[in-house]
């Protein structure tokens, strides 16, 4: 295993999901995009390095360190990690140096994830900039194991994101590709984050729509209108038709703010009524929802930011 140095150490971007929220678990199409604002690092600690978020990030890396062992015993990984260099490392003080905001849906686990990956995995499954479908699953699936340490269970897509550096289109669970992003029509327009300022766990996120799941009538609402929102909206924002997409949007918003309510934060669903009801913005869950941050499209931003200007806002995409 090549060793690396502090300043050499490799980046890892954060992710977001522009589409996809809770419509993937019924199998239906997403689209995600790195997010270069927030990223982070396997580094080791200097001797003159002391904080409480080192110390954290270190006896982490310790807990999964212990969770790979674990899981070597068992037998039940499905490629080779190096946990020798990894423990050594740990105990020299290695952390995951990061400005991923934790709980907040764009990826921080996701990051640390894919750096483990590049750093103690001797066999890379992808070797070149353009990788194949077949490449794509295999690392989704090793992924999905090493992220299992973090949220009990997982996809394995936010690593995969946050690995490839690049926009994936998932149409289902075995079949993933790489695409290529519109170009921007103009410079007024945009895809926003807008900051909750508190964080949010998935787990019971996911678990509260699943148990929705079990009401027929709730099942049906999602199969005739959750899912052919986000997929309208996929479509028509990778063929940059962005009139269609803000009509698709306005469906998709308004169907979260009624039928899953509670990922949405009280204090944010006035602001996401008057998106509605103006045109000005759409706004929609960023991942599970909850807290962290909620996506927001607009075709003015600066407007927008205006009415915005009690709450963070940052442009992640112009449209």
């Amino acid at each position: 295993m090549t060793y690396y140095s502090n300043s050499n150490a490799p980046i890892f971007h954060s992710k977001v999901l522009l589409f996809g929220e809770y419509s993937l678990i019924l199998n239906s199409m997403g689209l995600a995009l790195p997010y270069p604002l927030f990223q982070g690092k396997l580094v080791l600690k200097h001797i003159t390095d002391s904080s409480r978020r080192i110390d954290q990030s270190n006896r982490e890396l310790k807990a999964f360190c212990d969770y790979m062992k674990l899981r070597k015993r068992q037998q039940a990984l499905s490629f080779d990690f190096d946990i020798h260099s990894m423990e050594f490392d740990v105990a020299q003080g290695l952390y995951f140096q990061s400005n991923i905001p934790q709980g907040f849906g764009v990826g921080s686990s996701g990051a640390l994830t894919a750096a483990l990956y590049d750093r103690y995995v001797y066999d890379k499954v992808v070797h070149n900039g353009c990788p194949t479908n077949d490449e794509i699953v295999c690392l989704k699936k090793i992924f999905s194991e090493m992220e299992s340490h973090f949220h009990g269970s997982s996809s394995g897509v936010d690593p995969l994101i946050c690995y490839l550096n690049l926009p994936l289109l998932i149409r289902s669970k075995t079949q993933i590709e790489a695409v290529q992003l519109p170009t921007p029509a103009t410079t007024c327009g945009g895809i926003f984050l807008l900051n909750t300022g508190r964080p949010r766990k998935t787990e019971p996120l996911v678990n509260l729509f699943l148990e929705k799941m079990q009401n027929p009538e709730f099942a049906e609402l999602c199969a005739h209108e959750l899912i052919p929102y986000n997929e309208n909206c996929i479509h028509y924002f990778l063929t940059g038709q962005i009139e269609q997409l803000m009509q698709e949007l306005a469906k998709l918003s308004a169907f979260q703010l009624r039928h899953l309510t509670p990922m949405i934060p009280p204090l944010f669903r006035q602001i996401w009524q008057f998106g509605l009801d103006s045109g000005l913005y759409y706004l929609k869950l960023c991942g599970a929802g909850g807290g962290g941050f909620i996506l927001g499209f607009t075709q003015d931003f600066g407007t927008a930011r205006m009415h915005l200007e009690d709450y963070q806002s940052r442009i992640a995409y112009r449209l």
